[in-house]
């Protein structure tokens, strides 16, 4: 795997000017975060050319939930919330395939989009702020604690089992005593419906998105 220049890899510094307003958009079947870890498989030639074109550019591009339609084919109905994406790490192990590793950043909202002829989409959006760096609450804190578990056991059965050919899904830099952070990788990794995700994503305030995942984990006996 290839990784990118030392400059596209620090993604929880990474904030667009308020003049980069217009995005390449990527409907998936998923829901980025800020700063998770979302690894991609492109096979069709509207998004390999995005994806060289920002590599290229050292740019980002933006990944949205798909509202409607399919990840091929027909360009498909975003929801109006995503997540910028910068791509750490490439590999091209045949003609037509590149195999990526990308970042969260900063959340948008998409204001307006407009649709090619080959049915790439680009969006104007507008950027939402940063979460607030602000700890979780002490009846919170379970939460940061029971994360740092998982994450160390979801790692260690990966390295057992892949040994050098495992990636965490996980950003190398834990901040648990961030409410927004812990709350987007318990958002993640629950077993939540997509709509569920996007929810969450959407919510401005991050203890309240901890209190969800909060609510959730103990519902299920998680914690």
């Amino acid at each position: 795997m290839r990784r990118m220049p030392h400059r596209c890899t620090a993604f929880h510094f990474f904030i667009m000017s308020e003049n980069e307003n217009r995005l390449p958009l990527f409907p998936l079947n998923a829901v980025l975060f800020p700063d998770g870890v979302l690894p991609l498989k492109v096979f069709e030639t509207r998004y390999i050319d995005m994806v060289r074109d920002c590599m290229k550019r050292d740019a980002p591009f933006g990944v949205v939930l798909i509202k409607s339609g399919r990840e091929v084919g027909a360009a498909a109905e975003p929801e109006a919330v995503g997540c910028v994406a910068r791509i750490t790490h490439w590999d091209a192990p045949q003609p037509g395939l590149l195999m990526l590793r990308t970042r969260g950043g900063q959340r948008f909202r998409i204001l307006e989009t407009q649709s090619f002829r080959d049915q790439h989409l680009e969006a104007r959006v507008e950027w939402i702020a940063p979460d607030a760096a602000v700890p979780p609450s002490v009846e919170q804190q379970v939460c940061a604690n029971m994360l740092q578990l998982v994450i160390q056991d979801i790692n260690a059965r990966g390295r057992a089992e892949q040994e050098d050919d495992f990636a965490s899904p996980f950003p190398e830099m834990l901040q648990l005593d961030d409410a927004g952070w812990v709350a987007n990788r318990w958002s993640e990794i629950l077993p939540i419906p997509l709509k569920a995700r996007q929810k969450l994503l959407e919510l401005t305030d991050p203890q309240s998105r901890l209190a969800i995942i909060y609510q959730y984990l103990k519902q299920h006996e998680i914690i």
